[in-house]
């Protein structure tokens, strides 16, 4: 074998393996602090994190209007925010889709879905799309749980709401839940990350 063909195959062989080596960043892990953000809501006002000043934390919600999954947790995402709002850790939902390939998620579909359903939570539209690759959200629904510290809002538990998106009246172990409530008396979550289930968020 040629010299040139040679240093052509290790030049292949050192790419094959850098593409299962280097792993490009792929948003918050567990321990991370969460920047801010300022999204507009379904009431035409901006939000940010830093609004909620009496809060402990977030339950951040990346969701939309149009996939099955997200649909099948609306009540639940509702009951999270009435259970756990006043006791600090509010939920802020965010809809992350372009909305070009999903119209069904544009803010006039949000505004009518959250009137429907009755929603208390800020509703948010990551427009620019800046958001969600953060977060490192590639499902609808994916929820981040974060903790306010004065360093800031730590990421402390990443994936799903629980472990049965088909039957709420089925579920086994209650993640969001578990994990809020452990922040709330001051113990260690612990399963801190599972996998989101849900629709593939629409670029």
């Amino acid at each position: 074998m040629k010299t040139t063909q040679k240093l052509l195959v290790l030049f292949v062989l050192v790419l094959s393996v850098s593409a299962f080596t280097i792993k490009p960043s792929q948003g918050y892990k567990i321990g991370d602090i969460a920047t801010d953000f300022k999204l507009e809501n379904i009431d035409g006002t901006m939000v940010s994190l830093s609004d909620f000043e009496d809060a402990k934390g977030f339950i951040i919600t990346f969701t939309c209007n149009t996939c099955p999954y997200a649909i099948a947790y609306e009540e639940r995402v509702e009951a999270l925010n009435k259970k756990y709002a006043s006791k600090g850790y509010p939920v802020i939902a965010i809809m992350p889709n372009n909305i070009t390939i999903k119209p069904g998620d544009n803010m006039e579909a949000m505004q009518k879905r959250a009137k429907e359903k009755g929603f208390t939570f800020p509703y948010l539209i990551d427009a620019e799309q800046d958001i969600y690759p953060q977060y490192g959200a590639t499902k609808t629904p994916h929820i981040y749980v974060l903790q306010k510290t004065k360093k800031g809002n730590i990421v402390k538990y990443i994936g799903a709401i629980d472990d049965n998106f088909q039957d709420a009246n089925a579920v086994k172990t209650r993640y969001v839940e578990d994990a809020v409530n452990a922040l709330l008396q001051g113990n260690e979550i612990k399963v801190k990350e599972t996998k989101a289930i849900g629709c593939s968020i629409k670029a």
